[in-house]
């Protein structure tokens, strides 16, 4: 049987969703990465009798390490510590050395502060020296040490700052009571596979299929979810059943290899970054507000091949800025495949670009006619050579949805035209 282990995230601010849980997620994929198995996420608020019953749900579960995140602090509500020393049994002790240590950080920090009193602060900080007996110290980055208590199951106890946590991992991993609690790991692999232009539904259908043919598949963890319009399918397996995993991508490239875009867990964003080496990119967006822009810029070294980008929702700025003929508008409407390749032509010639992308289209709400609904997009990509391809999609969904898909399948239309593929219908 594999280690498995818990997590949980303590702070009322990350469950009432006023912090974001960036540490639950972390630890996570670098549990993975040990090949230890997660077993639960829990969250709960500052209070201790709640930390506690998380703490023991966990150990019912059989979990072999439990990593707690968040409650170190010098305050009155942060309480993780005393309370998984009640919950191991282990009596809480000052310690000295550490004490020390703190005072040392701490007259540091304190040194480019007026009219502190720093005895006050130190007295305050000293909760966090006070350990369970016997457990291993973590040297802390901040203020907070973590500290790990060896047991069944064995508990690291880690601060609540991201930047904090994820330097400390390395030595609370390192530690003895952590090599023990994980002495039975295996190794895992995890494969990623995206795919555009699939309903999550057509994939669930294959998966079925898979079940019911393919000896073995029971023996991997696989998820679906759809993201950015995207569908994503994450494989987990031990290394014995590589075979199976084969398997099962022979059918979904059978069933699906058109959409499939990515099998080495690469990015739509990653892939048109690579493919925009050498070249110059502007974009033209009046329903999305830059958010292709912010996408393709979004990656390193983008200022090499981004050459601008114009926002322009006013038929003014269209004929103003991007040069688009005021009568294409009258003819055709500003949402209209002949707008869209003004569009894209004019930020073509304005930043002196060898590419292109325009969307034009209506996010709503109110905006929409019988003829051109609300989510109606027309998307161009335009290439210096001549190349020019232009579609129209339905998209579904409130005002954010729609300009979050119109930017994905315009990054898609634009991978496809660089790689010189044909469009999907």
């Amino acid at each position: 049987m594999s280690t498995r282990a818990g997590i949980v995230v303590t702070g009322t601010e990350v469950l009432t969703g006023r912090v974001a849980d960036r540490n639950g997620p972390w630890v996570a994929d670098r549990l993975l990465e040990l090949g230890v198995e997660l077993a639960h996420i829990t969250i709960c608020g500052d209070r201790s009798a709640d930390i506690e019953a998380q703490l023991r749900f966990l150990a019912a579960e059989g979990v072999d390490l439990i990593v707690t995140t968040g409650g170190l602090g010098p305050t009155a509500d942060d309480m993780t510590v005393e309370t998984v020393a009640r919950f191991t049994g282990r009596e809480l002790r000052l310690d000295a050395e550490l004490e020390a240590k703190i005072a040392a950080i701490l007259k540091n920090l304190m040194g480019r502060f007026s009219d502190v009193d720093f005895d006050a602060v130190l007295a305050a900080n000293r909760k966090q020296a006070i350990v369970p007996a016997g457990a291993h110290v973590i040297e802390p980055v901040g203020t907070a040490p973590g500290v790990v208590i060896p047991g069944t199951p064995t508990v690291i106890v880690l601060p609540g700052p991201p930047r904090e946590l994820q330097a400390m991992w390395a030595a609370a991993v390192a530690s003895e009571p952590v090599q023990e609690a994980i002495a039975g790991r295996t190794v895992y692999r995890q494969d990623t596979v995206r795919m555009f232009g699939l309903a999550e539904s057509g994939l669930a259908e294959t998966l079925r299929e898979a079940e019911r043919d393919i000896a073995g598949f029971a023996d991997l963890e696989i998820t679906t979810c759809l993201r950015r319009g995207e569908v994503e399918m994450v494989t987990r397996y031990e290394p014995p059943n590589a075979e199976v995993y084969r398997q099962l991508m022979e059918l979904v490239r059978d069933r699906h290899g058109s959409t499939v875009f990515s099998e080495d867990g690469s990015l739509v964003d990653d892939q048109v970054a690579a493919l925009l080496a050498g070249r110059r990119i502007a974009t033209a967006e009046s329903c999305t507000a830059g958010l292709l822009s912010a996408r393709l810029t979004d990656r390193p070294g983008s200022s090499a091949y981004v050459a601008g980008a114009v926002v322009a929702y006013s038929n003014e700025a269209k004929v103003g800025v991007l040069g688009v003929d005021p009568a294409l508008i009258d003819a055709h409407g500003a949402v209209s495949q002949e707008v869209a390749e003004a569009m894209a032509a004019g930020a073509l010639h304005r930043f002196g670009a060898d590419t292109a992308v325009a969307i034009t289209g209506i996010a709503g709400p109110g905006g929409g006619t019988p003829a051109k609904p609300v989510g109606t997009v027309w998307f161009c990509v335009m290439l210096a050579d001549g190349t020019t391809v232009t579609r129209s999609l339905r998209l579904p969904g409130e005002r954010a949805d729609i300009r979050e898909r119109s930017t994905t399948v315009a990054m898609h239309q634009l991978r496809r035209a660089l790689l010189g593929l044909a469009q999907p219908s």
